[in-house]
Formats: C-alpha cells, sequence, structure tokens
C-alpha cells in the first residue's frame, strides 16, 4: 500500500496586498507509506515582512509544522507529527515552504493549510487535501489452460508497503451465490487450513516475493470446476486502515495434449475397453471430477457404438 503524491503541476495563485501565494489547483494523492509533497510558494521579494508560516490540519486545527522568527520550530509540532513533517530548509530562502510528509498513514489523510503571517496581517489561502491511495495491481488479460497445468494469478501490492503493515490478503472466487476463500495472508502468515477443502493443498503464494508486494497466488492441476460459472478470481489487500482489490479471470479450460491422445483412445476402443481406459488414466492420475466430461464423452462414444 502506497501514498504517493501525485501534484497536478498547474498552480492557482493567490495576490493579497502584494503577498503572493501560489498552491497546486488539485488534490494530492498519495499513497500509503511513502512520501509526499504539500506545496506552498510565496512571493520571495517579501520574505523579509514574514514573520510566521503554519502548516495545520484545517478539520482539527492540529499543528502539523510552524516556521518562525527565520526557522523551522519542530519542537512545536503535534507528537503525531514528530520527525515525519518537515521543510525544504534550503529552499526557504527562495520562497518555498512546501511541507514534506513522511511515512504517511490513513488517518493523515484530509484538508491541510499553509497559513502566512506578514508583519501586519496574514493569509490563510494555500489549502490542499490531501488522499491516500491503496494500489493494488493484478492482470489486465483473462487466463487460458489445459485442465492439469499450473496457473498464476497475479496480484501486486505497491512495493512501499512493508509485509508488517500488511493486516490481510484474501483470494477469494465469487461463483454464483458461492464466496469460496481460496487462499488467505494474515498476521505475517499463509493460513493454507482456512482455503476451501476444494483448494487445499493446490494453491500456495511465492513465499520468497511476498517481501516485495507479490501476493499472486500459483493454482496448481487446473480442474474443470475451476472455472465454474464466470472464473472470476478477487485478491482483496488490508492495509493501515485501507482496502483495494485486483480481479483476475479464469476464462478458457481446454485439455491438454495427453488428454486429448486418451481421448483417441478410448474412441479407437471397442467394448468395455472404451470405458475402462478412461477411468483407468483418471485414476492413475488422480484428476477426480476434473474428467467428468472426458469420461462422459467417452461412454456417449461407447452408446453409440
Amino acid at each position: 500500500i502506497n501514498v504517493c503524491f501525485n501534484v497536478a503541476y498547474s498552480t492557482v495563485s493567490f495576490d493579497i496586498s502584494g503577498l503572493t501565494v501560489r498552491t497546486p489547483s488539485g488534490p494530492a494523492v498519495v499513497r500509503l507509506g511513502s512520501s509526499g509533497v504539500l506545496p506552498c510558494y510565496v512571493n520571495n521579494r517579501l520574505l523579509e515582512q514574514i514573520r510566521k508560516v503554519e502548516w495545520r490540519r484545517t478539520d482539527s486545527e492540529t499543528l502539523v509544522h510552524l516556521y518562525q522568527d527565520g526557522e523551522s520550530r519542530a519542537e512545536s509540532q503535534q507528537q503525531d507529527y514528530h520527525d515525519r513533517a518537515h521543510f525544504f530548509t534550503d529552499q526557504i530562502q527562495h520562497g518555498n515552504f512546501s511541507l514534506r510528509l513522511d511515512n504517511l498513514r490513513a488517518e493523515d489523510e484530509g484538508r491541510y493549510t499553509c497559513k502566512v503571517y506578514r508583519q501586519e496581517d496574514s493569509v490563510s489561502l494555500a489549502k490542499l487535501n490531501l488522499e491516500l491511495r491503496l494500489l493494488v495491481s493484478g492482470s489486465s488479460r483473462s487466463i487460458s489452460a489445459s485442465v492439469g497445468e499450473d496457473i498464476t494469478l497475479n496480484c501486486s501490492v505497491d512495493s512501499h508497503i512493508t509485509p508488517e503493515h500488511i493486516e490481510e490478503v484474501s483470494w477469494r472466487k465469487t461463483d454464483k451465490d458461492e464466496d469460496i476463500l481460496v487462499l488467505l495472508y494474515q498476521n505475517n502468515q499463509t493460513l493454507s487450513d482456512s482455503s476451501d477443502e476444494r483448494y487445499r493443498d493446490r494453491v500456495e503464494f511465492f513465499t520468497a516475493e511476498i517481501s516485495k508486494g507479490n501476493f499472486s497466488l500459483r493454482l496448481k492441476s487446473i480442474r474443470t470446476e475451476d472455472k465454474g460459472d464466470k472464473g472470476v478470481y478477487t485478491c482483496q489487500v488490508f492495509a493501515g486502515g485501507l482496502s483495494a482489490y485486483a480481479t483476475a479471470v479464469l476464462d478458457q479450460l481446454g485439455f491438454s495434449l495427453s488428454h486429448i491422445m486418451v481421448l483417441i483412445l478410448c474412441i479407437s476402443a471397442s467394448g468395455s475397453a472404451l470405458l475402462l481406459c478412461c477411468l483407468i488414466y483418471c485414476r492413475s492420475h488422480d484428476k477426480g471430477c476434473a474428467f467428468t466430461s472426458l469420461i462422459a464423452v467417452c461412454s456417449n462414444v461407447f452408446t453409440q457404438r
């Protein structure tokens, strides 16, 4: 989960009694856990007249950071912002009073005001909305596979978020009115025993990739019932009080070359050998219900003969 300030470059300027303050025209959209910048620029020709600059939360009047009497006053910050809110000290001489927020949290979301005080007045002009986003990405293409193959369903969480900050990742399959738990990651561990019995021992995460935010699912020995009604699998992520999801679609299932060869042999057989051929192959490969349709085809051919 990452908070990433994606601030518009266009700005709005306010000029009151010669004091100009510039701020972006749109909200700052950031990824949870990362750093972001709330811009605020003052006409540097009037720097000598500025006695104080405050950044506050508009909703609570919480003091986020303070510049006064020519220097930053970190000791005046509200406790939650200690060591997380900073001015660009070397840029103040150029009129840059932008605020950098580190290690962004869900509770940081809200409206912020940059308030500039001159000797005789103050101007509350630079107001910005800070919006947090939890970014979870999957695959834009549906997946086609053959029965018996292994496939990967993609799901990635923005790399700014470390595994210990991820509260839960669940893979689920929605099929008609049924919500099936495929695999669950919770409290920094994979809970394989919580998987629906239809998926138990057939699903896993790529353990070495979890630290990189990769929660892709490996589904082994695909069966026909794995597609079900719609074949939609959802990766739901909870982190930092936010949630987001990505989907993967299992679109088409076919038979592999070995399955087709078995079918051909069955069709060419006669008598009881026809059905026996299919049954022996299915049982020896432990495919269970995955070959129900194959057996049905063989049986139909036998009946017709």
